[in-house]
């Protein structure tokens, strides 16, 4: 799954440094191309010239070369690559790939990349635990990046724990999974709904809910890397697509977002409906801003048009459609039931009742439902959940 790839691997100041040798030797061993990146701290526990010798290329480390001016092109690098690893990464790069603090090459590599990102967390134990380590990588898998978790071991503190870099064998094992799986969706149209729906009192004013958005575009996200070309037909939110294969349509209202999904399910393969879309919606709209009163305002509201029943019968032959139950009570009957009625071919169960699930959160726990049975899964990143979901379309297409 290698063969041909070109792939940039980013070195940081580590001590796991040392593994990045072998990394990159098994990485071209698997046919890959390699060029190494480096932080002027990863330098001091790995020279450049072993990199260079193993891969065949100058390592890259400064913006320009003092001797003769050579400028190293971050850009170029980010159209270069078919994936970027970053392995050690230390809790100083994560922070500032986080933030965006490009003061040396291979972040501002990073911020330039197009392509996938994967990230491999070396450190000790007590700063992989600390909350703003945590609060990084969850940031970083909301931006898109793959996280590969640290292994457990004795560390150079001395110390038993968390932290340890994965073994290289192991890194090689995720991108070509990761190759593999880009294959598995190529030539099919997804569509996806995400975000809430605002549904206008007034002028000022809307009903809405709490949802981020940030389950529907992760599975947008992980769709495209399979291979899929994705519409992605999105309520309001403060989120931005980073795969070229995702087509962004932005929505409003519930009746907005029912007029582009029915317009583009007809020419889909699947849709997975993940918008929190408003039920109801006030049966008229003032033109200007109401004023409070000594009185009561009331407001009457009629039912929206429900997407999900318009397209279960709509579906044709051949086509999939998944959906989403947001339960707080009796979850599995109301999502069984929810997964009949509206044509499903499965469905994604949240409860409100799960600590880490729900709206406006980088977790998610999930169960899903199908004719068949009942899967459930532990918490995870809404990344990592996105592709479980995916996992289970891709196997209802073979």
């Amino acid at each position: 799954m290698l063969q041909g790839k070109k792939i940039v691997l980013g070195i940081t100041g580590s001590i796991a440094a040392y593994k990045a040798a072998v990394l990159a030797r098994a990485l071209i061993k698997k046919g890959a191309e390699v060029q190494i990146v480096i932080t002027p701290a990863g330098k001091e526990f790995i020279t450049p010239i072993t990199l260079s010798a193993l891969t065949s290329k100058p390592v890259v480390s400064e913006f320009f070369s003092q001797r003769d001016g050579t400028w190293h092109s971050h850009v170029d690098l980010g159209l270069w690559a078919d994936a970027m690893l970053i392995a050690p990464a230390t809790a100083s790069t994560i922070g500032k790939m986080t933030h965006g603090v490009a003061d040396n090459m291979l972040v501002t590599t990073y911020l330039s990349m197009k392509a996938p990102v994967f990230v491999a967390p070396a450190m000790d134990l007590d700063m992989f635990a600390h909350p703003s380590t945590r609060h990084n990588l969850d940031v970083l898998r909301s931006y898109g990046n793959h996280i590969i978790e640290p292994a457990c071991g004795e560390l150079a503190s001395h110390l038993t724990g968390k932290g340890r870099m994965e073994e290289p064998e192991k890194i090689v094992e995720v991108l070509e999974r990761f190759f593999e799986a880009g294959r598995e969706l190529s030539g099919k149209k997804i569509m996806i709904t995400a975000g809430p729906t605002y549904e206008k009192i007034d002028p000022v004013r809307f009903v809405g809910n709490y949802s981020s958005g940030k389950m529907g575009y992760a599975l947008a996200e992980a769709c495209a890397e399979r291979g899929a070309d994705v519409t992605l037909i999105s309520g309001p939110v403060n989120l931005k697509t980073v795969h070229p294969a995702i087509r962004r349509i932005d929505v409003e209202s519930a009746a907005q977002m029912y007029e582009a999904a029915m317009a583009s399910y007809r020419d889909m393969d699947a849709g997975i409906l993940c918008a929190a879309v408003a039920d109801f919606t006030p049966e008229t709209v003032a033109e200007t801003k109401i004023k409070r009163e000594k009185d009561d305002l009331v407001i009457r509201l009629k039912p929206t048009k429900d997407i999900a029943a318009a397209l279960g019968q709509q579906k044709r032959k051949g086509q999939l459609l998944a959906g989403f139950a947001l339960e707080t009570n009796e979850e599995v009957a109301h999502a069984q039931e929810k997964l009949a009625r509206k044509n499903f071919d499965f469905i994604v169960l949240n409860s409100l009742n799960d600590k880490g699930a729900g709206f406006r959160v980088d977790t998610n726990k999930i169960t899903l439902i199908d004719r068949q049975g009942i899967t459930p899964f532990p918490l995870k990143s809404k990344r990592e959940v996105a592709d479980d979901i995916i996992d289970k379309l891709v196997s209802l297409f073979i």
